[in-house]
């Protein structure tokens, strides 16, 4: 079992470990006690615990009403008892949840684990109670067991509209954290509504100084906590007198930079204080900090405005404000201070124009002051002299002019550095630059995309891209060089790209001018990184140095927005409650705030002491008082868990589609080793014939006819949901009109009788150790014709074969390899973006840490981007470099052999420091203008293994997935390593070698992805998102067969579907990559399969399988009566689920409008939880205004608000027409 890192007291372990003896003790009575002693529940207490679940946990009315409310479950769990035992356990499964429920809100934590266990064995659809997997995830949470992680997940993907969904979200952020998966406890943070306040702030303020208490305090949280204490007693009211507070705050805030001087936030904060009590020069040291620390926050360029404004520096203060409303789009306060400036020098049309922004921001909590100064000031601009108006002269660059003028070096040296990497044309971390300017506004494409208007320009502009693509610039440069294009046009190139089939004349040559301009900016860029420019850090001095830019004449200003304090001390500049637009940022003032990326925080933050790594869950704690009133339950920090607390063991349930013994594979040959899937539901559980789905994974499953087993899946039982996939469309809404969700999301596309996915147990019985090691299924190929052949295909696509290498294929095919060459590829597009993984050299059956002490299954590396020029002298420079070293080793080779040993040079090998090496991945070669001679010749392939055919599933989703069904190339160097991982929902791939180098491969068969994951698990990495590379020894100790084998230039190797693999260049090479969905039933299933693994996962899935299967609907004649049963199922589901969201619309009074799909329109995902949204999408009304269509889900929508208010829903197919292809889609005779 994996804990918390922390341990139980004694006296808990021995409560827990007699948890187990609650169902005896239940069983047992007591013959003596008299009968009549059974408590008796009243009619109305009855209706009283009838509404009483685990949801009602922490529940601030059940508080409220705590003493009789505690009594009556008292008296409700002695009845229960009661009746349990008069009964001798022969009670409905639900007795045994109530009574889990009742204790676990009385905290009696080991009879509520009893309870729930006991329910659990006892009702074969457990998983459709979401109110009791919250409790035992509750039970689990409490006792520090990370079980509880699998339980909520199971919440969510049952019911994701679950009444306590937000506590989930924190617990398993919390889990998260503590087991150092930053990324997922990021992305499963509650949906952006805002939380509620309990406002309890001398409470919070009181856990944060017991924090404070505690000894070895972690210098990270104690700086965080410091942090947080200083904040709240500089914005809390109630903490004191003013004078009091902010000295108080001041001190708390310098001991947190003590603890911690990188952290920007605490700078930002201290400025902010010092500002309020009017030490202008040590706030402007501070705010120079703040930005000094990587700091890319809207928050601390308004400050600084608002000091220059106060200084009476306009110019200044205009520039720092520009820099705000660039970084956040939405940043009202910037915007109205904006306003105030340019009204204060007598500039009302463009204070009219930044009120507007303002006004048009989620955080204004001004609107109507604002909105009748808008109309003041219109009104007045109506009254003066057009003429008069011109004569004079501007005393401050108009809004347009602003927004395109160069900001100082020394305002923006570090403005850009934490969005380094995170987007395409950007530098690799760590690269020196210069002090970067925003983006020119050039005239002729700008006008013709009409983007002259700030507000215009705000939609489309990045501000992500101002500061960041800006990375080359030199500090010498009084302005932008004109060959910089602007966000305007970079955003007009990709609208341009992603229409391009349908462009008219005019917009093609549009496209060219933007292509070869970026292509310039490219060029330019890499000459001056390769001149090794320094950034320019900031000066040291009392303030910020003055700008080389003409000043504007001094003018008075008027009060700010809040008073003479920045207007971030209002309502409208509250850290952590504004939403960023589109800002790719991460926000900047959610505290406690951590400056460095999730990857780099692993490395900074790792704690040798599990126990200090738990505490750091609690440095929230306080926070957690003042925001959410969370009722959380105490989590033991110096205790030992000695007992292991788990679902209790049952037959696996796996995920199961339409027909469970159908969904096998027709190419399996008898003797290749079953995958682990579920058999036919036929047991009867409790009396019902709707069984659990069991499994007999020792021997073969037998199939039945199709038409018995589709009876038998679709047999109504005690769930009357269950709805033939044979009548026709106009039957099946009927039918549905009357039906619930049944337990299982609206959106799953498995069958109901079946739990959320779970991992797959190993094959039983396991390989003997004799045959972990198979030979790789290889063929060798003498001409085009043995390409062709049929067999070819069919062996390939057997799921027996988990891995196929086709030796000889470039030169039976006569592929002209020399196109994908590193010096054909830098004389075609020499400034092609590509994408940089930093590694660690090392033997590709090895993988140690950095120290070369420890094998490790994390594998190590960084990000960062070049040019395939860039790369191009990198490769070369390796080679030589290599030969070098060659020659060298040869002319020591005698010494060295006297003086060491072989197994001395292994020891040696491993102790590091390895070298690093640079892999380049991820090249998009989809362009057909720019890689046409490249793609063409990938056409001689045969036709199951082209990137584009009617036979390849990936082909029918209608719109590109970049590297799945487009071409991608990877550049590499002898140690470059692809880390371990399955294709996105588990499709096939295709890699040819181009040479001159070899790869070495390794391949796990996909029946084993389970125990894979498993030890990702044990080793703290996600299998889905993590990066990974196995130890062979642990897979060899637990039997998981390991396909190794080398890839020769011209070799192409077919990886099947599923398949586990990871690989490393043993040369210098280059390699193609697609991939390719065959139109099999195999392929269908586990693409299924993975889809809602991902949701369960809370991982985005790269192919939209819903989408999919309409337009597979649409486009072939299916004759595999198992893939037309899988996905004539995926339609009725999806079809039901459209029913039932309009009429909950056309209830609620919700209008759809018509908004027809586009030709290659992308399928959608949900902004927040990214499942796939079909037909019927919810957008916030702000972004349909704005004709952005930020797309939700109906349950976050619901979410963020109950009746839909802000939301408009769109509707992308008519109902009709989704009936008729529904009905249409039948099934076809093999011999048409």
């Amino acid at each position: 079992m994996k804990s918390c890192g922390v341990s139980l007291s004694v006296a808990a372990a021995r409560r827990l470990s007699a948890a187990a003896d609650e169902e005896k003790k239940m069983a047992a009575g007591k013959a003596s006690e008299p009968e009549e002693d059974a408590p008796r529940l009243s009619a109305q207490e009855s209706d009283a615990l009838a509404r009483v679940d685990s949801s009602l946990f922490g529940d601030q009315r059940l508080q409220e009403d705590g003493a009789s409310m505690k009594a009556l479950l008292v008296k409700a769990v002695r009845c229960y008892e009661a009746l349990i035992l008069k009964a001798e356990g022969k009670v409905d499964p639900e007795f045994f949840c109530q009574l889990g429920h009742f204790n676990l809100l009385l905290e009696e934590y080991p009879k509520a684990l009893s309870a729930y266990q006991r329910y659990y064995s006892l009702q074969s659809d457990y998983w459709k109670n979401a109110a009791f997997l919250y409790g035992l995830g509750m039970v689990y949470f409490h006792y520090s067991a990370f079980q509880a992680i699998k339980a909520f997940q199971e919440v969510l993907y049952i019911d994701p509209g679950f009444s306590r969904a937000k506590e989930i979200h924190l617990r398993l952020g919390l889990m998260f954290k503590v087991n150092t998966d930053y990324e997922s406890s990021l992305k499963v943070r509650p949906e952006d509504s805002a939380c509620s306040l309990t406002k309890r702030y001398r409470a919070a303020k009181e856990a944060y100084e017991s924090l404070l208490q505690t000894e070895d305090l972690p210098a990270q949280v104690k700086a965080a906590t410091f942090q947080q204490l200083g904040w709240m007693h500089h914005t809390v009211e109630q903490l004191g007198d003013k004078a009091n507070k902010d000295s108080y705050a001041i001190q708390c805030l310098q001991k947190s930079l003590e603890a911690d001087p990188n952290s920007g936030q605490s700078w930002y904060f201290l400025g902010r204080c010092y500002s309020s009590i009017g030490k202008v020069q040590d706030a402007f040291i501070s705010y120079r900090q703040s930005i000094d620390k990587s700091e890319a926050s809207a928050d601390t360029w308004c400050s600084i405005g608002v000091l220059y404004q106060q200084q009476n520096q306009p110019m200044d203060a205009l520039q720092a404000y520009i820099c705000a409303v660039q970084l956040d789009h939405s940043h009202a306060a910037a915007w109205m201070d904006l306003g105030t400036l340019y009204e204060s020098c007598n500039q009302p049309q463009d204070a009219i124009k930044c009120y507007i922004n303002a006004t048009r921001s989620k955080a204004c909590s001004n609107t109507p002051a604002l909105a009748a100064r808008i109309k003041y000031l219109q009104a007045q601009f109506c009254n003066l002299q057009h003429n008069s108006l011109q004569s004079k002269s501007k005393m401050l660059p108009s809004i347009e002019e602003a927004w395109s003028l160069p900001i100082p070096a020394e305002l923006t040296s570090r403005q850009g550095v934490q969005s380094t990497g995170q987007q395409a044309c950007k530098a690799q971390p760590g690269s020196s630059g210069s002090g970067q300017s925003l983006p020119p506004h050039v005239s002729p494409l700008d006008q013709a995309d009409d983007q002259s208007s700030p507000t215009k320009r705000k939609r489309t502009a990045s501000p992500a891209k101002s500061s960041a693509e800006s990375w080359t610039h030199s500090s010498a440069q009084p302005q932008t060089p004109n060959w910089y294009p602007s966000p305007q046009k970079l955003q007009l190139l990709e609208q341009l790209r992603a229409n391009r089939t349908s462009l008219k004349p005019l917009q093609l040559q549009m496209l060219e001018q933007l292509e070869a301009q970026l292509s310039d900016m490219h060029q330019q860029q890499m000459r001056q990184n390769s001149s090794g420019q320094i950034r320019a850090s900031l000066p040291n001095g009392p303030s910020l140095p003055a700008h080389p830019v003409p000043r504007a004449p001094s003018c008075s200003a008027p009060p700010l927005a809040n008073g003479p304090l920045p207007p971030s001390v209002g309502n409208n500049h509250t850290p952590g409650t504004r939403a960023n637009g589109d800002v790719p940022y991460l926000h900047p003032n959610t505290l406690p705030h951590n400056c460095t990326s999730p990857g780099d925080t692993r490395k900074s933050q790792h704690l040798t002491s599990a126990q200090v790594g738990f505490r750091k869950v609690w440095v929230r704690f306080g926070q957690v008082l003042m925001e959410t009133g969370l009722s959380l339950p105490v989590l033991q920090p110096t205790a030992a868990l000695t007992i292991r607390l788990d679902f209790p063991p049952r037959p696996h349930r796996s995920p199961l589609l339409i027909i469970c013994p159908l969904l096998r594979s027709s190419a399996s040959s008898p003797t290749s080793s079953p995958s682990p899937r579920c058999a036919v539901p036929a047991a009867v559980v409790n009396g019902s014939g709707g069984g659990a789905c069991s499994e007999d994974s020792r021997s073969p499953l037998k199939l039945e006819p199709p038409e018995l087993c589709i009876r038998a899946a679709l047999k109504p039982s005690h769930s009357s949901s269950t709805v033939s996939i044979y009548p026709t469309s106009a039957d099946v809404l009927k039918a549905c009109r009357n039906l619930g969700k049944n337990g299982l999301s609206s959106s799953s596309i498995l069958l109901n009788k079946c739990p959320p996915p779970r991992l797959p147990p190993p094959p039983s019985p396991p390989l003997a150790k004799d045959k972990l090691n198979p030979p790789t299924p290889s063929i060798y190929l003498e001409n085009k014709r043995d390409a062709f052949f049929p067999p070819l295909h069919q062996f390939c696509t057997n799921p027996s074969n988990p891995v196929t290498v086709i030796r000889g294929l470039a030169g039976a095919l006569k592929l002209d390899l020399g196109l994908f060459s590193t010096k054909t590829l830098v004389e075609a597009n020499p400034e092609h973006l590509v994408e940089v993984r930093t590694q660690l050299c090392q033997p590709a059956d090895e993988n140690w840490d950095a120290s070369g002490q420890r094998k490790q299954w994390r594998c190590e590396s960084s990000r960062s981007y070049t040019t395939i020029a860039k790369y191009a002298q990198y490769q070369a420079a390796s080679f030589q470099e290599s030969l070098r070293e060659e020659n060298e080793k040869k002319g020591q080779k005698e010494l060295s052999d006297s003086e060491m040993t072989s197994s001395e040079t292994v020891s040696r090998r491993h102790k590091g420091p390895f070298k690093q090496v640079k892999f380049g991945t991820n090249i998009d070669v989809s362009d057909e203008k720019k890689w046409k001679l490249q793609l063409q010749e990938l056409s001689k392939l045969p036709a199951f293994a082209r990137v584009v055919s009617a036979g390849n599933l990936l082909s029918h989703v209608g719109h590109s997935i970049l590297g799945m069904n487009t071409v991608q190339l990877f550049m590499k160097v002898p140690g470059s390593r692809t880390p371990g991982h399955q294709e996105h929902n588990n499709f096939c791939a295709v890699n040819i070698n181009i040479g001159p180098g070899d790869c070495e491969w390794f391949a796990v068969p996909e029946p084993y992805w389970g125990v894979m994951s498993e030890f990702c698990e044990k080793n703290n990495i996600n299998f889905l998102k993590g990066s990974w590379w196995p130890n062979l020894e642990d897979l060899y100790e637990a039997s998981v067969p390991v396909y190794r084998f080398i890839q020769r230039p011209g070799d192409l190797v077919w990886l099947n579907t599923g398949t586990v693999h990871w690989g490393q260049a043993i040369g210098w090479c280059n390699n193609i990559w697609w991939n390719v969905g065959p139109l099999t039933a195999y392929q269908y299933k586990l693409a299924v399969e993975r889809y809602e693994w991902n949701k369960l996962q809370s991982v985005k899935s790269m192919v939209p399988m819903v989408h999919l299967s309409w337009n597979m609907a649409r486009n072939i004649k299916v004759s595999d009566h198992k893939l037309f049963e899988m996905i004539k199922f995926c339609l009725l589901r999806t079809l039901k689920q459209c029913q039932t969201v309009k009429e909950a619309l056309v209830a609620a009074g919700k209008e759809t409008i018509w908004h027809r799909r586009s030709r290659d329109e992308p399928a959608h995902y949900c902004s927040i939880c990214e499942v796939e949204v079909f037909n019927l999408l919810f957008v916030t009304s702000e972004s349909y205004s704005r004709k952005s269509c930020v797309v939700q889900c109906q349950d976050c929508a619901r979410k963020a608000s109950s009746d839909l208010d802000g939301f408009v829903v769109l509707q992308q197919y008519r109902m009709e027409d989704l009936m008729q292809v529904y009905d249409q889609f039948s099934l076809v005779s093999r011999f048409i």
